[in-house]
C-alpha cells in the first residue's frame, strides 16, 4: 500500500496540477491516479482542506465538444429550466428547494 506524498499550501514542486488548475490549460486527468496531495492548514483544530494534485506529463488534452454534446447539453439545460407545474421556460434553474418556479410557487 503506497502512500500519497503530501506537501503544504502553495509549496508543490512543478509538474503537478489540481483539475483545475489541468482544465485551465485545456487539459485532464485523463484516467491517471491522484499522485500527490496539497493540504491547507486551518485555525482551531480543525482538519486541513485537501487538493488532490496530477502529473501534468500524463494529462491528456480536453475532449472538444461535438455537436451532439452541444444538443444534450442544451436539452438537460432546458428541462432544469421548465416548470413541471406550468410547463413553461421560467429563464433561471428551478430552484431544487422549490421543484416549481416562483411564480407557481407564490400562488401556492
Amino acid at each position: 500500500m503506497s502512500t500519497l506524498p503530501v506537501y503544504r499550501w502553495r509549496l508543490a514542486p512543478d509538474g503537478y496540477a489540481t483539475r483545475r488548475q489541468l482544465r485551465a490549460r485545456g487539459l485532464r486527468p485523463g484516467g491517471q491516479d491522484v499522485a500527490a496531495q496539497l493540504e491547507r492548514p486551518r485555525r482551531r483544530g480543525r482538519s486541513p482542506l485537501i487538493a488532490y494534485l496530477y502529473r501534468v506529463d500524463l494529462a491528456k488534452p480536453v475532449r472538444p465538444m461535438t455537436p451532439g454534446r452541444w444538443a444534450a447539453l442544451d436539452k438537460a439545460n432546458t428541462a432544469r429550466r421548465t416548470c413541471p407545474e406550468c410547463r413553461r421556460d421560467a429563464g433561471y434553474v428551478i430552484p431544487a428547494s422549490l421543484g416549481i418556479c416562483v411564480p407557481c410557487h407564490d400562488t401556492i
